[in-house]
């Protein structure tokens, strides 16, 4: 420490001896908080905007109350110094509702500085802008009016409906801009499919029942727009599910039963009908797929329609048994809706939990669903809630957008299971 103090934070050789001082500290992370506080109240902008680049390595690696270092962050967003306000943003946009804390301030930057809502790159569309898009998947409902202006442009970023879905059903007054600008995608453009998958998610996130009719016209047979919305079809059945509207699509649903998207239609026609002998032979054939998403369709589907899917109960058994782990969980979680035998699923879902961190949180819903039969894996939830590292991140260094929010779901989760125990 006296070397460090003997040195200027800034400094090259200064800098380096804090990054390998927070590497000796490793999983003491109150202490690590502190000299992150430390270095964030510094009166040098370089010695602090090294601070936030080393906070995003420690809330990538760690769980913990990181609350304080949070709101210091948030106090960096009032600088002059661009290099500095522009990191403390982009740690905070990694952290979701995490960046809670810095909300006020993150809500002072976009309500002073129009000019930072959306960010331009050479030659292609606008995207939002970093504080406006850490306010809103803060989750703060203050992003509301910034959006709806921004939807009511001439050019919506790019993106901008993936964000409005963290606000949820704070977005609903966006519901009317979402829908007007998911009816005027030209559905024959080749970016069809690149512009109506954002606004779908917000639809999805608002709940909003009024955008059945633009939902089914990106299903419908307009001429040379099929190939161009391809992509796009099983997210719009999925939210027409979700909005309880499949029924208004029954003709649309039937003629997909024969193409890639047979396993979602049939899923969507079950929600709306309830038909076995319609939409059974249909599944247990799509099974059998070797296209995984269309299997992933399927087991989904089979999930949901319990009981009555015991004659899929052969090909869910094999999915379970054997293939990637990721594959191998939601048909353990279909056998458990369509056998409720614990005996069956409690061993795919142990073996996943220790082969593929990845699928902790399906198998922590999965688990919750089950309720009492899940009793003997509680060992798995409680030594997740005692560890400190995060599991889902990939450790310090690693990056990943949605990795903090993942696994702060899968702590989540984890509690409410032991909670229905």
């Amino acid at each position: 420490m006296g070397r460090i103090r003997r040195l200027r934070p800034s400094d090259e050789e200064g800098a380096a001896l804090l990054r390998t001082l927070h590497s000796a500290l490793g999983d003491r992370v109150d202490e690590r908080l502190a000299l992150l506080a430390g270095q964030l109240t510094s009166p040098d902008p370089v010695d602090r905007c090294n601070a936030a680049w080393m906070s995003a390595v420690l809330f990538r690696g760690w769980r913990g109350d990181h609350s304080g270092v949070v709101r210091l962050l948030g106090a960096q967003l009032g600088t002059e110094e661009d290099r500095l306000r522009d990191a403390a943003v982009s740690v905070l946009a990694e952290l979701f509702a995490l960046a809670a804390p810095a909300a006020d301030d993150l809500h002072a930057l976009v309500a002073t500085r129009p000019d930072l809502w959306t960010h331009r790159w050479e030659r292609c569309p606008p995207t939002l802008g970093g504080p406006l898009k850490a306010l809103a998947r803060s989750g703060d409902h203050r992003a509301v009016p910034v959006l709806a202006q921004l939807l009511a442009g001439p050019a919506a970023p790019v993106g901008l409906g993936l964000e409005v879905a963290h606000l949820g059903r704070a977005a609903i007054p966006l519901a009317p801009a979402l829908r007007h600008r998911l009816g005027r995608i030209p559905l024959a453009s080749p970016s069809a499919a690149r512009l109506a998958a954002p606004l779908l998610t917000a639809v999805r996130a608002t709940g909003d029942a009024d955008a059945v009719p633009e939902l089914l016209r990106l299903l419908s047979d307009t001429p040379g727009g099929a190939r161009a919305r391809d992509a796009v079809v099983g997210q719009v059945i999925e939210t027409l599910t979700d909005l309880g509207a499949a029924a208004q699509a029954r003709p649309l649903l039937r003629r997909l039963l024969d193409t890639r998207h047979a396993a979602v239609a049939a899923g969507a026609l079950w929600s709306a009908d309830g038909d076995v002998s319609a939409v059974l032979p249909v599944l247990v054939r799509e099974l059998t797929r070797a296209d995984p998403v269309a299997r992933q369709h399927a087991v989904r589907a089979l999930g949901s329609m319990g009981p009555a899917a015991r004659a899929a109960l052969p090909g869910l058994r094999g999915l379970a048994r054997s293939g990637p782990a990721h594959e191998r969980v939601p048909a353990a979680c279909a056998l458990w809706r369509v056998t409720a035998d614990a005996g069956l699923v409690r061993p795919v879902l142990r073996a996943a939990w220790a082969e593929a961190p990845h699928t902790r949180v399906p198998v922590a819903r999965c688990l919750l669903m089950m309720g009492p039969a899940a009793a003997p894996l509680r060992g798995l939830l409680t030594s997740e809630l005692a560890a400190g590292h995060r599991h889902l991140t990939g450790g310090e260094g690693a990056y990943g957008s949605h990795d903090i929010p993942a696994d702060e779901e899968l702590v989540r989760l984890c509690r409410e299971v032991l909670a229905a125990l």
